[in-house]
């Protein structure tokens, strides 16, 4: 039955073919019989052709509706004219009503339905019941007048079931574009952070570690224990840094950041005196104050100031010189975080912070703005009077609208 059914919806033609066969059969042998019209001219000479031309629309209503309308409508005022009374045929008139108000033009619609409110009423003058009363008439009228009505209703309502379904199908494919192109979006953001997140991971640890790996080896011959302490702090920092490189790369795994527990959590601003302090032991004298009150901050906000700082110290420790010296103060204000990082070195002009170091492959103070913005905060950067350089950021607690 499923075949059958799918073969029928594939091949409507056919089933209007077949229905029009059945309607033609049953007007021949029950209409062709009747008497002459009217003009006196053969009675079968002038109902088969009509006949045919109704089922004719019967068979081809889905493939040319408007046509068939007309064609329809041709062929009752034919039947005024000629004196033809009701025939089974006519039914035809019934079911192209109801096509085209479901699938015709609007001008196809409003048509039929006014052919099907004129026809019964052109009927009963052309062929009146002289036994009935002029309220029976009219009962007559209004009998056969509904069917074509509720014809064009439904054929309307159709109409607009399919274009409201058009429309949420139409609606949901767009919801569903967006989705794809907020997903692409968030994929790109993600990855954008994941960089952040490794370029000051690795710029960090490795600035660290290249320095007291080149002091160890400055005095490895003359001061054995400072060469070992340097060490110790190159493979402290390098374990910090794979601690921190595996749980940024876990997210690029499906599941694995989520079944192993061996990643840090994202550092915050009660980490800065670690930071300070690995500073420190990698010979950069930086002093540190905290001024306000200190109090939870949103995670953004504290990653955001951490990250400021120790991308901030790298490019000390890069691009400052010798004898380089730095302050780190953090703020807090009623409304906001307030970081400003100095240094006094001597070593690089201003430009190559902007451009990202004496390669010119680094993102520094770039990515320090694309954090910044990222929590609504400002960043000002530039070189300070007599030398050296200036970061002050302000962090807002609350999202700008």
């Amino acid at each position: 039955m499923q075949r059958l059914y799918d073969f029928l919806r594939r091949h409507p033609t056919w089933v209007d073919g077949f229905w029009a066969v059945v309607l033609l059969g049953i007007s021949v042998m029950s209409g062709t019989s009747g008497p002459e019209n009217s003009a006196g001219t053969d009675h079968l000479a002038v109902t088969l052709p009509i006949t045919f031309l109704l089922c004719l629309v019967i068979a081809l209503r889905r493939r040319m509706p408007e046509a068939m309308l007309v064609l329809g409508v041709s062929m009752g005022a034919a039947q005024l004219v000629l004196d033809m009374s009701l025939a089974p045929a006519d039914f035809a008139l019934l079911v192209i009503t109801f096509t085209v108000a479901s699938n015709g033009t609007r001008w196809a619609s409003r048509l039929a339905l006014t052919a099907g409110l004129c026809a019964a009423p052109l009927a009963q003058l052309r062929w009146p019941e002289e036994q009935q009363s002029v309220g029976g008439q009219i009962a007559i009228v209004v009998f056969q007048t509904v069917p074509f009505a509720l014809a064009w209703v439904l054929g309307d309502s159709l109409r607009t079931r399919r274009a409201y379904f058009a429309q949420l199908e139409e609606r949901a494919a767009r919801l569903e574009k967006e989705r794809e192109a907020q997903a692409k979006v968030a994929v790109a953001a993600e990855r954008a952070r994941i960089a952040r997140e490794l370029h000051d991971v690795v710029a960090h640890n490795v600035s660290v570690m290249v320095v007291q790996a080149d002091g160890a080896a400055y005095v490895l011959d003359t001061a054995p224990d400072q060469a070992k302490k340097a060490l110790e702090i190159i493979s402290g920092t390098g374990r910090q840094a794979l601690a921190e490189m595996r749980r940024l790369l876990g997210v690029l795994r499906t599941g694995e950041h989520q079944e192993s527990g061996e990643y840090v959590p994202q550092p915050d601003v009660e980490q800065l005196g670690d930071l300070i302090e690995q500073c420190r032991g990698s010979g950069l004298p930086v002093d540190y104050k905290i001024e306000g009150t200190p109090r939870p901050l949103p995670s953004g906000v504290e990653l955001t100031a951490y990250r400021i700082v120790q991308e901030a110290l790298t490019n000390t420790r890069k691009h400052g010189g010798p004898n380089t010296g730095a302050s780190v103060r953090l703020v807090y204000f009623d409304d906001g975080l307030g970081l400003l990082v100095e240094d006094d070195g001597k070593g690089a002009p201003h430009e190559l912070y902007e451009e990202g170091g004496v390669d010119g492959q680094g993102h520094g103070l770039i990515g320090m703005r694309e954090r910044i913005g990222m929590v609504g905060g400002t960043l000002d950067a530039g070189p300070r009077p007599g030398g050296g350089f200036r970061i002050s950021a302000l962090l807002p607690l609350k999202p700008a609208h």
